[in-house]
This record gives structure tokens, C-alpha cells and sequence, in this order.
């Protein structure tokens, strides 16, 4: 028992001593490409995507050596337009799209000390604050288009998740990190909640930029400071 609680002691206190906390935030650009069914006998069918920008909160805290968490509070807009098949002179298009507030949780290591390499991994989950529908001009396609999701009587699914994986370098002057990152996120969200289509999902591919401040040095830093 005295074993068990001496080792539980230790590894709080390594957790402590080791820990260092940045704060800061991250912005660039994002693309979405999104893909649907419309019945479970039909085939995947993808659509184009948008490219906006984005940007985020972000919070980091390694709490080992090269091993640590980051958290963001992100704004993303995703979403589609999609051009109607049908064999006429002028195409037609539909576009609509999805702003959520997105919240990465990311394991994030890292090789190097004032210069970095780092991969990230974890889920992500988010909400749905608009859903707007940018232009509509078909219907009735064969198979059935995507539907609207900015109308008034359209209810769409409005929690988002899935699966964030990122890589990039970073740079540190003093207390500051600047970093370049790319990511790639895939969302299980399917924004259909009518039954209207069987089935949708996304993929995000994000470039960005970060700056962060660090606001708590670990123990072992200071001591070598």
C-alpha cells in the first residue's frame, strides 16, 4: 500500500514539475470536399468543397519531455457546391455552407528544442452555429442532389465529430513559439437529420499558422534558467 502511494505521489509530482503551459492563436485557410449517398443502393457520390479562412484559440500543455496536449477553440467553414449533370449549355449550381464552432483535442509530440517537429493526433467535436444556403438553382435530379440546409423548415444534426491528424514545425524565441502546421480532419458528422438522403461525411485539409505565449515555465526550465 505504502509502495502504491509513494508512486502515486511521484508521478503527480513529475506531471507538476515537468508541466508547461503556451497559450495563443492559430489562423489560415481551410478546404472541405464532401461525399453522399442518397439511398444505401446508390454509390458514393463526392462534391465540391469550399476554401475559406479560419482561425482558433489555442491552448498547449506539455506535461513530459516531448509529449503533451493541445486544445483549440476553433471557428470553421465548411462546405459544398455541387454542379447539376444534366447535359445543358449553362450549368446550374448549388452551395451551401456550414459554420461551427470546432474543438480539436490533440496528443502533440514533438523532436527538437528551440527548433521543432511535431505530429498531432486526437478527436475533435463541435456544433453548428449557421447552416446557410448560398445559391439553389435545381432540384429533382437523378440521383437526388443534396439538399437544402439554410431553409426554414430544413432542421439539420447539429453536432459535428470526427478524427484530426496534423504535422508541422515549430520555432521558439524565448517564450514565444511560432509554428506552421498542416491538418487533415475527417468528420463522421452527417448534417442530415430528415432523412432526406441516407448519407454524408466530410474531409477538411487545413494550413495554418500559430503564435503562442508561454505563461507557465516548467520547474526543470527555471532551474536551468
Amino acid at each position: 500500500m505504502n509502495r502504491v502511494l509513494l508512486t502515486s505521489i511521484f508521478i503527480i509530482v513529475s506531471f507538476v514539475v515537468s508541466a508547461q503551459t503556451s497559450v495563443g492563436i492559430r489562423g489560415g485557410y481551410a478546404t472541405s470536399t464532401y461525399s453522399y449517398r442518397p439511398t444505401p443502393s446508390t454509390r458514393g457520390i463526392s462534391v465540391d468543397g469550399l476554401g475559406t479562412p479560419t482561425f482558433a484559440l489555442v491552448f498547449e500543455h506539455f506535461n513530459a519531455k516531448n509529449a503533451g496536449l493541445e486544445i483549440n477553440l476553433q471557428f470553421l467553414r465548411l462546405g459544398f457546391t455541387q454542379i447539376s449533370d444534366e447535359d445543358i449549355e449553362l450549368e446550374l449550381v448549388n452551395e451551401t455552407q456550414f459554420d461551427y464552432l470546432k474543438i480539436p483535442m490533440l496528443s502533440s509530440f514533438f523532436l527538437g528544442r528551440s527548433g521543432r517537429f511535431q505530429i498531432k493526433l486526437g478527436p475533435h467535436l463541435g456544433y453548428l452555429l449557421q447552416a446557410k444556403d448560398i445559391t439553389r438553382e435545381f432540384s429533382g435530379a437523378t440521383p437526388a442532389e443534396i439538399p437544402t440546409y439554410g431553409g426554414a423548415d430544413d432542421e439539420p444534426n447539429r453536432i459535428m465529430y470526427g478524427l484530426t491528424a496534423g504535422a508541422g514545425i515549430s520555432k521558439l524565441f524565448g517564450k514565444s513559439t511560432l509554428a506552421g502546421e498542416v491538418r487533415f480532419s475527417y468528420d463522421f458528422t452527417n448534417p442530415e437529420g430528415q432523412d432526406r438522403i441516407f448519407e454524408m461525411s466530410s474531409t477538411n485539409l487545413e494550413f495554418t499558422l500559430a503564435y503562442l505565449f508561454r505563461i507557465r515555465d516548467s520547474k526543470i526550465e527555471r532551474l536551468k534558467d
